[in-house]
């Protein structure tokens, strides 16, 4: 069994909350509030020190430096991978992760609805345990506090066309729709620590995985 720590938009407020021990922790994005360069590199410094032996990383809207200096901000991960529209293989499970959401605002990896966010998800691969993505798939855990969901359709049908769709979809980005979702293929966790002021209120999630 590989226990899975489930973390995202955590958003500056590193050290408000408890992060508890797993063989591998997962944050699906927002580490930051603008992505400066000093809040990512106070956030990335944060996971490096966490005590858990794997650890994967995606960048989400607001993680402004992965978008705009890549290779700067890649530096500055250290003990962890960060994924973009890769796959790893940590604590003995696939990952495949990617930042990009449903354009909105002027947020980093906006990407717009159809076939530009479709041709993204496409490079999703089969067979994996651990999918990670910053936005939630249209219709599970993206309800706002108006009652709209908007979640990504092309991630939706993309998950739903796989053969072997992933055993756990870590995502993040609708503070509001924090929990967990299970179907018969996948557990869903929407992991925003924060809610939708922005307060650290909500716990890590975590998963026990049986090994690949």
């Amino acid at each position: 069994m590989v226990r899975v720590v489930c973390l995202s938009d955590t958003h500056n407020r590193q050290g408000q909350f408890e992060v508890p021990e797993g063989d591998l922790l997962v944050h699906a994005g927002d580490l930051t509030g603008r992505g400066t360069l000093r809040e990512i590199a106070v956030a990335l410094g944060w996971i490096a020190a966490l005590p858990h032996p794997e650890k994967v990383v995606v960048a989400g809207n607001h993680d402004f430096l992965f978008e705009r200096d890549g290779p700067l901000a890649r530096s500055l991960v250290k003990n962890a991978k960060y994924l973009e529209g890769t796959a790893v293989e940590a604590a003995g499970l696939r990952i495949w992760g990617g930042p990009w959401q449903p354009r909105f605002g002027d947020w980093a990896f906006n990407v717009d609805r159809g076939a530009p966010l479709a041709e993204k998800w496409k490079e999703i691969p089969e067979g994996l345990d651990i999918l990670v993505t910053h936005g939630p798939p249209m219709g599970i855990l993206d309800r706002l506090f108006t009652g709209e969901e908007i979640g990504c359709e092309a991630l939706r049908d993309r998950i739903a066309a796989m053969e072997r769709p992933p055993r756990l979809h870590v995502f993040g980005h609708i503070h509001e729709a924090y929990g967990l979702h299970t179907t018969p293929a996948t557990i869903f966790a929407n992991a925003s620590i924060c809610d939708i002021g922005y307060a650290a209120v909500n716990p890590a999630l975590v998963i026990d995985l049986p090994a690949g």
